[in-house]
């Protein structure tokens, strides 16, 4: 049975977060949250150092005004427990994800939420929203893994930047620089002060040791899940963010989710890479809290 610890209280960004560590049959998951009203789940994406917190902090200050605002870390990634060798050879990241996140929110008393997704993190909210789409009040996906169909090569840079980074001599921050270059239209919005954070973030021993398991999986699965399979099994209206210059999961796979998402529609942002949520900030925050609050 789950149980949940509260830890601590941070300001972040004025903000006050309260951090929890929710005990699941997988392993402990750790929660940030903030603000009141609708229930928002924000999942992070999947590459070296992200949490929920790093990859969402510019944004809370805006969005903890209108809803509470649940940030999780999920497996392998920050605060949270490593999957071993063992449990992804079993099953897929993904599939480990949803499984550890809808006992985390059992835990914490959320029944019916809004949900959001970037990247890895936009694949766990595609398979939420299939696997108990009753609960999923609403959906924001930004250039998710897993429901997209590329038309250009594969891997993609930004794909091939992720698996660079840990390998090749490990990590550094002229390596960090490279994969946010990647990441991002103008990475000269992001100076030394981000990547050297990043960097840091990315550190952690026993991150390092999942991210060589978790490449590894990828590579025997050859890819991600193919949740396109199953798009039509999603019920909440849904919000597609992308940019236009992404080249980690390209605008051009999107067509598939445009045609098989029954309630759907797209955003797509000019002069921005994948990470929608830094490079659009202002832009990001007003179509998520606007096009949620019309559901209400």
């Amino acid at each position: 049975m789950s149980t949940t610890e509260l830890d601590t209280t941070v300001q972040q960004n004025d903000v006050q977060l309260t951090q929890h560590t929710v005990a699941t049959t997988l392993g402990p998951i750790a929660v940030a949250e903030a603000g009141s009203g609708p229930v928002l789940v924000m999942l992070h994406g999947g590459g070296p150092g992200a949490s929920g917190v790093s990859n969402y902090h510019q944004n809370l200050a805006a969005l903890a005004t209108r809803f509470r605002v649940i940030l999780p870390d999920q497996p392998g990634f920050g605060g949270s427990y490593r999957p071993d060798e063992a449990a992804l050879d079993a099953r897929s990241i993904t599939q480990i994800t949803v499984d550890a996140l809808f006992q985390t929110l059992d835990s914490l008393g959320i029944d019916r939420f809004n949900l959001l997704g970037n990247s890895l993190g936009g694949a766990a909210a595609i398979a939420m929203a299939q696997s108990q789409p009753e609960r999923i009040s609403g959906l924001v996906l930004m250039a998710p893994g897993g429901g997209w169909l590329p038309f250009g090569p594969t891997p993609t840079e930004g794909q091939k930047e992720m698996f660079r980074y840990y390998n090749s001599g490990g990590p550094s921050e002229k390596k960090m620089a490279n994969f946010i270059r990647t990441m991002v239209f103008d990475h000269k919005q992001f100076g030394a002060e981000v990547i050297k954070a990043r960097y840091e973030a990315s550190l952690d021993d026993s991150h390092i040791e999942f991210y060589h398991r978790y490449n590894a999986a990828f590579a025997k699965r050859h890819g991600m899940d193919p949740l396109w399979r199953e798009l039509h099994k999603i019920k909440a209206p849904t919000l597609l963010l992308w940019g236009r210059d992404d080249r980690t999961i390209t605008l051009d796979g999107a067509q598939i989710m445009l045609k098989n998402i029954r309630n759907v529609q797209l955003h797509v942002f000019g002069d921005c890479g994948h990470w929608v949520q830094l490079e659009r900030a202002r832009e990001f925050e007003r179509l998520v809290g606007d096009f949620l609050a019309d559901l209400a």
